[in-house]
């Protein structure tokens, strides 16, 4: 390991490191779009009919209330269970779901105040939940191989995990007991941010989100209160992803086995499946009427492998309609004003825009510039005329983040995400439960860099991080904050610093388009 490298030192390791993964690539039928920008991924079109943009109106997730509390706890009960849904017009299309919904329900908790899950499986196959983003114990983390059994069915739960490599690292591993019930324990001592929660089976995370779980967990606290943010049905979270569909209204997946005895994806979709429909939270292509004032969105890119350039059509007089507020890890220190985002799988921007900038009875569109035809629209906010009241505003400062110090890194560590012949891989090796890339020791600061061959949204459990810098110079203008997901672009260099705290046990990090997950670009560490 490395102390540090100065920038000539930094960007050799990154051409050596890309050099090699060149060289493995030119055997594989993607070489000649490996370096292209835009989207990772295959489209897989819908057989079913689909409706016009902006007919739906825009759903908000239900905020679930808890089944009881103390004076230090939250205690909530979740049902994960197929339900029927009217997603497309005149058809009826089987979601998997937490308690019913596509997305689940928002949980609202208080930073510092502890939050207790139970999650019961009445699905047709084992699950896992994680919390992201959550600073979280190891035993509620929801490592891949913790599973949650469903109720009268698959008992082992392993069989479709052995089709990974290097899956004798199960032995020893937690794997449910078979039990159909995991009850999740989140102390929750972390800044006001947005969360979500989400499956995180080994092998099968891509199909389990493409069908439905995923939800929002809100952590507010007094920081975040103090401020003039815009409140209540002003302050929106917004899931946005892709699906595609059936003829007969049911999600369409090119799984290769769809009873998951067998993870993964049919060969042409390895690169990653991007879908057709553009949902914002479970509707396709809404539609919000909305008031002409500050609006608070939190936006969440929920898609397994697309990603977003989101902007405002038509902008607003002098631009700079998107004001961020929040990254993954919660307030920036002060708002940065965007004409668009780049939003990668998982990332969350906290954003405020100001629609008393348009006239009465404008129609804005929020578009997606790297999609064409249906995918290139996401939503649209009608906004009526009229006087309304906001006191809501953006303060010049929002918060204080101490700035991690990667001169002062105990270790620097090297991470390349690239393909092999049969899957993806992380420095060279297929994912294997209990092999630990690094041992960081808790209580100091690491500098982790990553290093891509392909488009690679990489996901660090436990701690959020700060960007440090892109291939050599300066974050990108999406790096602000405390992340917990940094979005790679092919043959790109990434250093983030990470200072390890509180819980002791095993972690992952691993590539967030999800098929690159589910085969095998994922890896353990352990804190100390």
């Amino acid at each position: 390991m490395r102390a540090g490298l100065s920038r000539r030192g930094f960007l050799g390791v990154g051409a050596a490191a890309l050099a090699g993964v060149g060289g493995l690539a030119a055997g594989t039928p993607y070489l000649g779009r490996l370096l292209e920008p835009g989207q990772p991924g295959l489209l897989l079109p819908s057989r079913a009919p689909l409706p016009r943009p902006f007919q739906a109106e825009l759903p908000v997730p239900p905020v679930l209330a808890p089944v009881r509390s103390d004076a230090t706890t939250d205690y909530y009960e979740i049902t994960q269970r197929p339900a029927l849904l009217q997603i497309l017009p005149g058809l009826t299309t089987e979601a998997w779901t937490y308690q019913g919904s596509y997305p689940g329900p928002t949980l609202r908790s208080s930073s510092g105040r502890r939050t207790v899950v139970t999650h019961s499986n009445q699905l047709p196959h084992p699950t896992v939940v994680h919390l992201h983003g959550g600073h979280t114990p190891t035993d509620s983390d929801g490592y891949p191989t913790d599973l949650i059994h469903p109720a009268g069915g698959d008992t082992d739960g392993t069989s479709g995990m052995a089709g990974m490599a290097g899956m004798a690292g199960l032995a020893g591993m937690d794997t449910g007991d078979g039990k159909t019930q995991r009850t999740y324990t989140y102390p929750l001592d972390q800044r006001a941010t947005t969360l979500w929660y989400h499956d995180h089976r080994m092998g099968f995370t891509a199909p389990n989100v493409w069908h439905g779980l995923a939800g929002f967990h809100l952590v507010t606290d007094a920081e975040e209160a103090a401020l003039p943010l815009p409140q209540g049905e002003r302050d929106l979270p917004l899931m946005i992803s892709d699906r595609s569909f059936a003829a007969d209204g049911s999600f369409a997946y090119p799984a290769l086995d769809a009873a998951q005895e067998t993870p993964g994806v049919t060969g042409p979709y390895m690169d990653g499946v991007l879908g057709d429909v553009i949902l914002v939270n479970g509707a396709p292509w809404p539609v919000l009427r909305a008031d002409r004032a500050r609006y608070r969105l939190r936006v969440l890119n929920g898609s397994n492998a697309r990603r977003y350039t989101l902007a405002l059509d038509p902008q607003p007089p002098g631009g700079g309609a998107l004001v961020q507020i929040g990254s993954d890890g919660g307030l920036l220190e002060r708002p940065l004003a965007h004409d668009s985002i780049d939003l990668a799988p998982a990332e969350r921007f906290d954003l405020v825009v100001d629609f008393s900038r348009y006239p009465p009875g404008t129609k804005v569109r929020l578009v997606n510039t790297l999609g064409s035809g249906g995918t290139a629209q996401v939503m649209r906010f009608d906004l009526e005329g009229g006087a309304v009241t906001d006191e809501a505003r953006v303060p010049a400062a929002l918060s204080t983040i101490a700035a991690l110090d990667p001169h002062r890194a105990v270790a620097t560590r090297d991470f390349v995400f690239q393909k092999s012949a049969g899957g993806w891989t992380i420095n060279g090796d297929a994912y294997r439960p209990g092999r630990y890339l690094a041992r960081p020791r808790l209580g100091t600061t690491e500098v982790w860099r990553f290093i891509s061959d392909f488009h690679h949204p990489v996901h660090l459990h436990l701690n959020h991080f700060q960007v440090v810098s892109r291939n050599g110079a300066a974050p990108g203008p999406y790096d602000a904050g405390w992340k917990d997901t940094v979005d790679l672009l092919p043959a790109e260099t990434v250093e983030v610093a990470v200072r390890f705290t509180d819980y002791a046990g095993h972690y992952m990090l691993h590539c967030h388009n999800l098929e690159h997950e589910d085969m095998a670009m994922m890896a353990d560490f352990r804190t100390e």
